[in-house]
């Protein structure tokens, strides 16, 4: 098997789980690199900067800015110089001032990725899609399946997936710099009453296969949402049901999927 990168973990000594719990959870399923990824609300990004420097090469680091703040694109020429290859960003997210996509632009400038979070109307929006236009130089995650997960939000109250919004934010593929994490099927498929072994899911909606065919593997990339993921079908299971369950078209897509999408926009120092 080819190296397995996690793109989407988040850590904290004060919220989730520390680094050393995510590194157990990897060892045991397999995964030999991953994206610390900042929880919104955080802007202290030194504790997954510093995890960097203890654990070399396992790690990459995607930080969050106070885009509210004057100083907010001062800070992304910073955050690279300390090692951090992303910046977060939601869908809405424009910058004070003059120029609403100064902090995007910032990022293209310096070739920080931007990781942008959101659910399946904002990607699918006119006005996200403008960003991307506009800044063709900047690569573009899209987290959590266009945000297609009716059982972790953001803010959807229903189990209802918007698949209007989805194939119009899989439309976005036809950008060469945009890219998609794809995330374990406990995001879209509900927990099974009553509980089924050992696979639990049924009638999966064949949501990441739309998405490789839109993207191809080399657009696309596995994301766990660690710790969250726990409350869901667990680390290893998020790894293994869609890399066992899912059909790719090849090998190499598969392989592309789930570590080198990833090694080719991450550095891992």
């Amino acid at each position: 098997m080819a190296t397995v990168i996690d793109t989407h973990c988040h850590a904290s000594p004060y919220w989730f789980e520390p680094v050393e719990i995510l590194l157990d959870e990897m060892e045991r399923a397999g995964v030999d690199q991953a994206v610390l990824t900042q929880f919104f609300g955080v802007f202290d990004n030194s504790y997954l900067l510093e995890a960097v420097k203890r654990f070399p090469g396992r790690f990459a680091v995607i930080a969050i800015v106070d885009h509210t703040q004057p100083d907010a694109v001062d800070r992304v020429a910073e955050l690279k110089d300390q090692g951090a290859d992303g910046l977060r960003f939601q869908c809405s997210w424009r910058s004070p001032g003059n120029d609403p996509l100064a902090l995007w632009r910032k990022c293209a400038e310096l070739g920080v990725v931007a990781s942008v979070m959101g659910p399946a109307e904002h990607y699918a929006a006119p006005e996200f899609e403008e960003i991307i236009r506009e800044l063709p130089n900047l690569s573009i995650v899209i987290e959590h399946l266009a945000g297609v997960g009716a059982f972790w939000g953001p803010g959807r109250a229903d189990t209802e997936i918007p698949m209007d919004a989805y194939r119009r934010s899989l439309e976005l593929s036809k950008y060469p710099n945009v890219y998609m994490k794809i995330p374990g099927l406990g995001e879209f498929c509900p927990r099974p009453q009553p509980f089924r072994q050992p696979i639990p899911f049924d009638n999966i909606p064949p949501l990441i296969e739309m998405a490789v065919e839109a993207f191809g593997g080399d657009r696309l990339m596995w994301g766990s949402d660690f710790p969250p993921s726990a409350n869901r079908e667990g680390y290893r299971n998020t790894l293994r049901f869609p890399m066992e369950l899912i059909d790719y078209p090849s090998t190499e897509a598969r392989d592309m999927v789930f570590g080198g999408t990833a090694a080719n926009l991450w550095e891992f120092r």
